[in-house]
């Protein structure tokens, strides 16, 4: 392939690895946030974690996958990002590291204070990212205080608009409802009780934020300047995905619900890439100083590399975490062997 088909082509499954990022990891988020509120006691809560204690670090690979095919395949679009976004993302760092510790440490003690303490880490862990998440990409899609050097000229402060801390909400809550959603169609008993409440409650909400965000894209980012079939595909996907999560949730048929929010998701993500495209961080300096698939890409030797030996390992680490999902598919109990 030329060079511009395989820019496009990168493009296109960094796409496809951060839609299934917020998928998988979005849900587990959700129960991350939502584990202090739904679970009252220690056995409870043992029951919430190993709801996603055997797939929550699989699902992790998706982000990191991503991170390196931005490192690979973009290099000045990683380089750009991760100076400019260094203390945001950092934040994100430290809370999926906490998270992470809290998950393995917080049964090594048989102290009921020592777990509390680290479920409270799992929460704070759990929310940093799923908030600041949309912070980010709600700046990338605003655009960035990018100069003719491909440096970001501006400050932390300047990420912390109106717009993008809506999309932080967005996230936020969108994570949330998928999480609870997650959990009705993972445990059984009270917790099953408490999380189809959740649902129920959340749902109106997230609607209204999503509204709210899309109204504001209208007005602050080119977004919806010139729409092309993808964005308008995207969409009418996402709207359609979250009409369909209220009908479950409200018909209780949740794992319909699961399923279409799951959806809504990576149809926002898809609606986000294709706007952008083919920027992958705009300028709000100068339109000519945005870093595009073009200008910030690797080589064409390096791209045809990598697309071999993604098509040679893609498939292998998705077909695992499938089997890994059938093997953990049975719902919990209270009863349950638990090992959290």
């Amino acid at each position: 392939m030329d060079h511009q088909t395989l820019q496009t082509l990168w493009f296109v499954l960094i796409t496809v690895l951060f839609s299934g990022f917020f998928f998988l990891e979005g849900f587990d988020y959700g129960v991350g946030i939502l584990l202090p509120f739904v679970a009252k006691n220690d056995r409870e809560r043992r029951v919430v974690i190993n709801a996603i204690g055997p797939v929550w670090d699989g699902n992790e690979v998706w982000l990191l996958t991503a991170g390196g095919a931005i490192f690979a395949a973009f290099p000045h679009w990683y380089a750009t990002l991760f100076s400019g976004f260094y203390l945001p993302l950092f934040l994100i760092l430290v809370g999926l590291i906490v998270r992470g510790v809290g998950f393995e440490f917080r049964s090594k003690v048989d102290n009921v204070n020592w777990r509390k303490a680290w479920d409270y880490a799992i929460f704070v862990g759990s929310l940093l990212p799923a908030l600041l998440f949309g912070v980010a990409f709600g700046n990338i899609v605003r655009g960035v205080a990018i100069d003719q050097s491909m440096t970001f000229v501006g400050s932390f402060f300047d990420l912390l608009n109106p717009y993008a801390l809506l999309g932080g909400v967005v996230t936020l809550l969108a994570f949330v409802l998928h999480g609870a959603l997650f959990l009705e169609i993972k445990v059984d008993g009270v917790i099953r009780q408490r999380v189809a409440a959740v649902a129920r409650f959340l749902w109106l909400p997230v609607v209204g934020v999503v509204l709210a965000f899309v109204a504001y894209s209208a007005a602050e980012t080119t977004m919806f300047a010139e729409v092309n079939i993808m964005e308008a595909l995207a969409l009418g996907g996402a709207v359609i995905a979250l009409l369909v999560v209220g009908f479950g949730v409200f018909t209780k048929r949740f794992g319909l619900a699961f399923g279409a929010s799951g959806l809504a998701l990576v149809f926002t993500v898809v609606l986000l890439f294709s706007a952008l495209f083919p920027n992958v961080m705009p300028s709000s300096l100068n339109p000519a100083y945005s870093l595009t698939i073009y200008n910030a890409s690797s080589s064409q030797y390096t791209l045809s590399v990598m697309s071999a030996i993604a098509l040679t390992l893609v498939p292998i680490v998705l077909a695992y975490q499938a089997w890994s999902y059938w093997v953990f598919r049975k719902r919990l109990t209270l009863e349950s062997h638990l090992e959290y």
